[in-house]
């Protein structure tokens, strides 16, 4: 859409209020809203607007002034004011120079496109991810200097089949078997319907959507796949409509990729290939998995990086509670046809041309999309252009190889602090094409270091306290 087309799109809607989101660094959405008589074509000629000092991971108080320019494609009516609301992701401008803002993951997603297609190597890049997240009833947390707690709660969370409290009808998912038994063992049909539709609502396609493995209401909602800077817009529309759906419901949603213990992690498997002249490049019928040489260099590429990527695709504490051996968790370096174990998985559901894609599975929700997409995409470019290789496929039970066999499968690292370290030192490829800028990745391993490696390391677990107090 033009600008006169989304004037008009809110005058058909009755727009009341026009709300403008946009990207921190981190990865979630930050907003303000404005009437509809301040709506006119010079906002998304000129912009509006804001104090970048006050969003993690942009400006000094000094150079605060930044300014929004709305995306008009990106309009929808949002589905949970009370007041006709018209919602636009934005773009982040410098006001002094009027160029776009190199801190705006938005504008990575965008270089990245951008890029691709100056290679010559591809047209386009189709990305389909994969969100889980889990539905819960009650979430309760504090730290101070004398106490740190959390406290979960789900009507059908398996913890809850001895509670006495209140009328229990049992059907409770027991541990790591919520895949996916009928209703009335979910709990969850009708309210992952209502998250369904109102996506679609907001014109995003929705595929399919069902109960996960974990008890608790772990689920998955999956979207049809499209372009990176699109997709990486949907999945913000994805997690804030999930979590208005089940607030309106008096429940609530995280994306956390390791809330329980000793249950499923929540991860964002990430499906993607690259076209080119309206061909599949990743495909090949005469290659193991029906994959081309180029979607086998491109996940050398996935995997020469893992390390590095896990810095941006993985890139919370928590998701090294999530990146551990079992639980499919993939944190072996290998890929595979329809492995789950591996990092790379080629689905083998289809024999079509256009369905052939890669799956990387080690990336998890906690992700800004904005870098997630990009990041991946970059490795993988540097895998095709260097024609690395990846290991050998491994089509067994990465679980269950005999000593000698499992010794020699590399795996991901095991904090965010490492992973990190592996990002400061290998992140030459993200600069390709200026795609990434070396102030990103500063001020990204800069927040994430202080922000929460230090955080988490500084503070006392709360079972320290069970192992230790009596020693």
């Amino acid at each position: 859409m033009k600008a006169k087309d989304v004037l008009e799109f809110a005058k058909k809607n009755k727009v009341e209020i026009v709300d403008l989101k946009f990207i921190d660094v981190p990865g979630l959405w930050q907003h303000f809203s404005i009437s509809t008589s301040e709506f006119t074509e010079d906002l998304f000629e000129n912009g509006i607007g804001f104090d970048g000092s006050s969003i993690r991971g942009f400006q000094t108080i000094d150079e605060s002034d930044m300014l929004l320019f709305p995306d008009p494609d990106t309009a929808f009516m949002d589905p949970f004011t009370e007041l006709p609301t018209l919602s636009l992701i934005c773009n982040v401008r410098d006001p002094v120079t009027g160029e776009a803002y190199t801190r705006d993951p938005r504008y990575v997603a965008q270089k990245a496109e951008k890029y691709l297609k100056s290679t010559g190597l591809a047209d386009i890049s189709y990305w389909g991810p994969e969100i889980e997240f889990y539905i819960l009833d009650s979430i309760r947390f504090d730290q101070s200097y004398n106490y740190g707690y959390y406290y979960i709660d789900s009507e059908e969370g398996f913890w809850n089949s001895g509670n006495g409290d209140k009328p229990n009808l049992g059907y409770k998912p027991r541990y790591k078997e919520g895949y996916f038994p009928v209703p009335p063992m979910d709990h969850l049909q009708d309210i992952r319907s209502e998250m369904l539709r109102t996506l679609e609502k907001c014109g995003v396609v929705v595929e399919i959507h069902h109960h996960e493995v974990g008890t608790a209401g772990q689920t998955e909602i999956d979207m049809r796949y499209t372009t990176l800077t699109r997709m990486a817009d949907q999945v913000m529309m994805y997690k804030y409509i999930i979590k208005n759906v089940a607030r309106k419901r008096g429940k609530t949603v995280t994306v956390m990729p390791k809330p329980i213990f000793q249950d499923n992690g929540s991860g964002m498997h990430t499906h993607q290939s690259l076209w080119k002249g309206g061909k599949n490049i990743f495909y090949d019928k005469k290659n193991y998995g029906l994959i081309s040489d180029t979607a086998r260099h491109y996940i050398g590429g996935i995997l020469k990086h893992a390390d590095a990527l896990c810095g941006i695709v993985a890139p919370t504490t928590n998701s090294y509670r999530r990146l551990v051996p079992g639980y499919e968790a993939p944190i072996n370096l290998v890929y595979s046809q329809r492995n789950r174990s591996a990092c790379v998985r080629i689905p083998i559901y289809s024999t079509s041309e256009k369905a052939k894609r890669l799956e990387f599975r080690t990336p998890d929700p906690s992700c800004n999309p904005y870098f997630s997409f990009p990041a991946q995409l970059m490795a993988g470019l540097d895998g095709i252009r260097n024609k690395i290789e990846p290991p050998k496929p491994i089509d067994k039970d990465l679980y269950e190889l005999e000593p000698e066999e499992a010794a020699k499968v590399k795996s991901v690292p095991g904090s965010l602090e490492q992973v990190l370290d592996a990002l400061e030192r290998d992140h030459d490829f993200l600069l390709k094409g200026d795609v990434f800028t070396k102030d990103v990745i500063e001020t990204w391993l800069r927040y994430k270091r202080t922000k929460e490696v230090d955080a988490i390391r500084l503070r006392p677990h709360p079972y320290e306290f069970a192992l230790y107090y009596d020693i």
